[in-house]
């Protein structure tokens, strides 16, 4: 039996899940750690805190399986998509890495959009430049911290620091490479025009593979260091959205994907390139080669639900360790004893900005209609209606771009409630369904590894042989019409607040 390992760096955790080659997981390790916010609007993480995670999960796994290290045929990395690492000269971390929830670069996302032609740039990058991608985190850096410009040697997204670590390698790949802004996304490499227009220099960014090639292999240390076997494979894998697009079997035309992790995601898979000229959904290189995938996201879908329950929910909390499940167990429960439209509770999810479709870094989260009869369960419900609300607005963006999704599926940590699953299949009017494999980007970017190291000829090959169906969730009729009510005055609040939004991000 041939194992393959799938490594994912999240924003709160990294999570590394041995997997047979069947796809089924053998052992499983999480390690957290801190997000930095120095200001508001900044969000930051060390990554030698990815790499400590990372290190301890391989070591974990190893140890808890009992695989030789031998039988694990390759490693396949996923991670948080847009976050900028800087080495110098000596592969030292140069700062922190900003993040792809951070919202300082609206000054550069101006510069960037002047200097390459708002038009041009959608053609070459496929989308508008906003403020996560990581181009404006560059230009940020060259503008405010020339001296930690002066010394970067390399750039690297966050899965690929940990490539570098793992291998030595220098090496990104197509669906990550992507969401940087300076990828030609019709040609599947670097732009020399956007690079130069810019000012940055090529030789500071690293190699782009196709998500199933592979990158490098373990170095010695590595070896040492992990219980991995020198010389093991390791693949490009994939942005985080990409990899759950695998690990979800969304690989053919007419599949989608929802899911609820610290974003929310509406992804669709497409053999042809599909660009919003509004820019309000992003069009990347997906983990199949040569295919690309349309991609909605809101900024904080899950993050909003943990920021609540982290500072508001203490007491959910402690009776959750002493019952031993997951808090939000509990927070669903209360959430479900109250009815649609959380009593005339409407919460907007924008603690971070947002994305899909109003590319505002400005605008906040709020709760419009609060009064004396809301109580906290209340406010949950109106937290997790919210966030639907908002990943609805991302479905009808591509229905106007004619995407036609046929087949939804439902994943991330919220895609595991049955209660927000029935929101989305009401809100979306479709069947909304889950698969036995509930890894995700773990098992996306190990079956990513198990086609590099030739276990499978392809990707929808391994997605076939792999990938089982599980839960389904209809739509209800008179749900959707409950919905419906409170979504069209969800629609005409960002609008009616877009300017006090503004007002409030220039005191």
């Amino acid at each position: 039996m041939a194992y393959i390992l799938g490594v994912d760096i999240g924003t709160s955790g990294t999570k590394t899940v041995l997997f047979s080659e069947d796809g089924v997981p053998v052992a499983s390790a999480t390690y957290e750690y801190p997000l930095y916010t120095p200001q508001n609007g900044y969000a930051e993480q060390e990554p030698l805190d990815w790499w400590n995670a990372v290190v301890n999960g391989i070591k974990q796994v190893i140890h808890e399986s009992g695989v030789i290290a031998s039988e694990i045929k390759g490693v396949g990395l996923s991670g948080q998509m847009h976050g900028l690492v800087m080495l110098d000269k000596d592969n030292n971390v140069i700062r922190r890495s900003i993040i792809w929830c951070d919202q300082r670069t609206a000054k550069e996302v101006v510069e960037i959009t002047n200097k390459v032609g708002a038009d041009r740039l959608i053609d070459i990058t496929a989308n508008p430049a906003i403020t996560g991608f990581t181009a404006a985190k560059i230009m940020w850096v060259k503008n405010n911290e020339p001296e930690n410009y002066e010394k970067c040697r390399h750039i690297l997204l966050p899965k690929d620091y940990i490539r570098f670590m793992l291998t030595g390698e220098y090496a990104t790949e197509v669906s990550d490479a992507s969401g940087m802004q300076l990828l030609d996304i019709p040609n599947r490499c670097w732009s020399d025009e956007v690079l130069d227009k810019l000012g940055i220099d090529k030789s500071l960014l690293a190699k782009v593979y196709e998500s199933p090639e592979i990158t490098g292999r373990i170095t010695k240390r590595v070896a040492e260091l992990t219980g991995l076997a020198e010389g093991t494979i390791v693949v490009g894998g994939a942005g985080d959205n990409a990899a759950a697009a695998v690990g979800t079997g969304v690989v053919e035309d007419g599949k989608a994907f929802t899911t609820i992790g610290s974003s929310g995601v509406v992804f669709a898979h497409t053999s042809d390139i599909s660009i919003d000229k509004k820019g309000r959904v992003h069009t990347f290189c997906c983990a199949v080669p040569n295919c690309w995938h349309v991609m909605g996201v809101t900024q904080s879908a899950g993050l909003s639900l943990k920021w609540f329950r982290d500072n508001l929910c203490w007491s959910e909390m402690e009776t959750a360790l002493n019952m031993g499940v997951d808090p939000y167990y509990l927070t669903d429960k209360e959430a479900m004893e109250v009815p649609i439209g959380a009593n005339r509770l409407i919460y907007l999810p924008y603690l971070n900005g947002e994305r899909t479709p109003h590319l505002d870094p400005n605008c906040r989260g709020a709760f419009v209609g609060l009064s004396t009869m809301h109580k906290k369960k209340d406010m949950i419900r109106a937290v997790m209606e919210g966030v639907s609300y908002s990943l609805r607005d991302c479905v009808e963006v591509m229905r106007e771009m004619q995407i036609n999704v046929t087949d939804m599926m439902a994943c991330g940590g919220g895609g595991s409630s049955p209660l927000w699953r029935q929101m989305l299949a009401d809100l979306y009017a479709c069947p909304v369904k889950t698969t036995q494999n509930k890894e995700g980007p773990a098992l996306g970017v190990a079956l990513l590894a198990a086609v590099g190291a030739g276990i499978y000829s392809s990707v929808p090959e391994a997605c076939k042989a792999v990938i089982l169906p599980d839960k389904v969730q209809n739509p209800i009729e008179e749900n959707t019409k409950e919905y419906e009510k409170v979504y069209a005055v969800y629609k005409k609040l960002y609008p009616a607040m877009k300017s006090c939004f503004n007002e409030l991000a220039n005191i």
